[in-house]
């Protein structure tokens, strides 16, 4: 940080990341260098041989075009260690070392060339450790340029080049307002239309229509009004959330505020309600896990589920089911079945219809629990990724419903398309004119369990007894009036530091802050971040102490001023400055805040070793409100967290435990 500038382009890598791969090279051009000095030592004076005389040539030429190429290595990793993340200075000499690396791979290149030309040449007679020699230098050669070419593809960043303006401080932005708010509009087009097109690269394998374009182009402007602000390059984010870690652990090692105490220390009566909730989301969670279909199944079962399901494959589907959409030789209706342990009568209709805002659910009876249950599937598919992140806000609104407020978008129309073919389609008509009595019971995971969320919304004035419950749905979903007016019929449930739960554009804004800030003030070269980290994540350890760059040293001993946070956020590279003019580290979000649905348990892993547990778990759980997600949490478990396999076992680890103890 900032971006890498070379060729008169910014570049996606840091001055300071070039250690760790040039180590490694250097580790190879080391052996290789040693090898073929002893391969020319051995066979000194050897080289009568036809055609010894050009690979006598060829030996020398190599040891000195290594020689060469580990000298300018040695160089490039040590200035690339010096500094830190916030202080590029020692580092300012390290481009017209990289131009000279990069000048000696044409020689490398023509040598590898004649190298392959003399193996080939079937005149050549010489000795064959000489000649297996030569060839493994060749190969060697190949496989080296061929991964350089694809990490200048990796690293480079189409919007390097844009020549953007800078407005210095004092100068009024009025002037040539008209100049200025072209280029502006020009960069914002050209960053937007290169996200579009890596979306499209993407999700290159589905059919795409006008609702695609539509939702490439909003997910464009998003990720370009999220990263346009800071010259964070990959390799940064990646140390920020390292030493976020390693903070937020130290973090948790302290004692509680009393608020937060009292606020986890319920009564026995909201215990004995937690109880039951727990022990009916369980319940649910398998309805949940059965809208995945065959891949969960197959997931959770990878030995047998294929035999299970290949003997149910040639059954033919009952034509009293309505099935609607692709379930080839009927695997995911055979998973269905088999993960909720139901029967055929019991579907009144399953949809496997995927698309963009279309998302495939089942309608099925549940005589344990005499409930109507909607059940929504969560992420599967790129279609369904779509959905996710059109994240723009939109209004709900609903007759007789006070509360109304922000949405996310792109799960409501899902809801919206569920809602229509539930009450169009007469479907909900259909299973309570079969169980009049039943209640209504809407459930989801993830996607699924938003979907499932604004979906009961909509269905509350219609069916008011309704229940719903929404396992690990996103954090970005409600506003807060909205939010208040779902405690009474939702329930969410949440595991660990699930990164779904806390996801919201707020939130991811939060994130960025502190990344920038904790990177700033770092005084460890990015490498020893990573190292230590590494280390820190498969190992455990104490978390760093985190002293930052101006400790124990003065401010003269610093080769150029710090690049502070502020300076970060508002002092962008070349390639993104401007694209948002008033957009400063403590400007007010552009997204208004959007909070997970109704009254919410967390589930809470209990282990003695914080890296590796035994497979014995323990989990506790509590009420808890939506100010606990206000944060991402950094945590090798924050994505295995959210998968559904994981929140059922605690679901069902609780719900056991509740009844052993009512036993005794």
């Amino acid at each position: 940080m900032p971006g890498l500038v070379v060729f008169g382009r910014r570049w996606a890598i840091g001055s300071d990341d070039f250690v760790l791969p040039g180590a490694f090279e250097l580790f190879v051009r080391l052996v290789w260098w040693i090898g073929i000095l002893v391969l020319y030592a051995v066979h000194k004076g050897q080289f009568n041989c036809p055609g010894g005389g050009l690979l006598h040539s060829y030996l020398l030429g190599l040891l000195i075009l290594l020689a060469s190429i580990i000298c300018a290595l040695s160089a490039l990793v040590y200035i690339s260690m010096q500094g830190t993340i916030s202080n590029p200075g020692p580092r300012k000499s390290l481009p017209k070392i990289l131009y000279t690396r990069l000048l000696l791979y044409f020689p490398e290149f023509i040598w590898a060339v004649v190298g392959a030309v003399w193996v080939s040449d079937n005149s050549v007679q010489c000795e064959k450790t000489v000649i297996n020699g030569i060839i493994g230098t060749v190969i060697a050669s190949w496989i080296i340029i061929i991964f350089t070419i694809i990490g200048v593809i990796i690293v480079f960043d189409p919007l390097g080049g844009k020549k953007t303006f800078y407005l210095p401080d004092g100068v009024s932005r009025n002037l040539e307002s008209s100049q200025s708010g072209q280029l502006l509009y020009n960069v914002k087009t050209s960053a937007t239309r290169v996200w579009e097109k890596r979306i499209r690269l993407l999700c290159c394998c589905i059919v795409q229509d006008d609702d695609h374009r539509v939702a490439f182009t909003s997910i464009a402007e998003l990720f370009r009004n999220y990263f346009s602000d800071t010259d964070l390059v990959p390799s940064d984010i990646a140390a920020g959330l390292i030493l976020l870690h390693q903070e937020q652990d130290k973090m948790e090692n302290c004692p509680k505020e009393p608020e937060e105490v009292l606020c986890h220390s319920p009564s026995s009566l909201v215990t004995n309600d937690l109880d039951v909730e727990l022990e009916s989301a369980a319940h649910y969670m398998l309805f949940a896990a059965a809208a995945y279909g065959w891949p969960y199944y197959v997931y959770t079962n990878p030995y047998t589920a294929l035999c299970k399901l290949n003997g149910d494959c040639c059954r033919n589907t009952p034509t009293d089911c309505d099935i609607t959409g692709s379930d080839r030789h009927n695997f995911h209706f055979g998973s269905i079945l088999k993960i909720t342990g139901l029967q055929y009568r019991d579907f009144i209709h399953i949809s496997f219809h995927n698309k963009i805002y279309e998302i495939p659910f089942f309608v099925a009876l549940d005589h344990k629990k005499e409930a109507i249950v909607v059940a929504v599937r969560g992420t599967l598919s790129f279609e369904d990724i779509l959905t996710d992140l059109s994240a723009d806000c939109e209004d709900l609104t609903l007759e007789d419903v006070l509360e109304n407020g922000f949405v996310h978008k792109g799960i409501t129309q899902a809801a919206s398309y569920i809602y229509q073919k539930l009450i169009n389609d007469g479907i909900l008509n259909q299973a309570f004119t079969i169980a009049p009595e039943y209640k209504l019971v809407i459930v989801g995971h993830s996607l699924g369990g938003g979907t499932a969320s604004i979906l009961a919304i909509m269905l509350r004035n219609s069916f008011p007894t309704l229940r719903c419950y929404a396992f690990s749905p996103p954090g970005g979903l409600l506003s807060k009036s909205l939010a208040d007016y779902t405690k009474h019929f939702i329930v969410s449930v949440i595991v660990g530091k699930d990164l779904v739960a806390r996801l919201s554009m707020p939130n991811m804004e939060d994130l960025k802050r502190r990344i920038v800030r904790i990177v700033a003030n770092c005084n460890r070269p990015k490498y020893q971040i990573l190292l230590r980290g590494c280390w820190y994540e498969v190992f455990g350890g104490d978390p760093d102490d985190f002293p930052t760059e101006l400790d124990g040293r003065n401010q003269d001993a610093l080769t150029q001023p710090l690049l502070a946070e502020e300076s970060l956020m508002v002092h962008r590279s070349p390639s993104y400055n401007a694209l948002e003019e008033d957009s400063h580290l403590n400007s007010p979000p552009q997204y208004p805040h959007l909070y997970l649905p109704g009254k919410i348990i967390h589930i809470v892993e209990e282990c003695s070793s914080r890296r590796l547990c035994s497979s014995d778990l323990k989990y506790t759980a509590r009420w808890s409100n939506e100010t606990v997600f206000s944060s991402i949490l950094i945590s090798p478990k924050m994505i295995t967290d959210h998968m559904p396999d994981v929140v059922l076992k605690a679901l069902n680890s609780l719900s056991q435990e509740h009844g052993s103890c009512v036993s005794c």
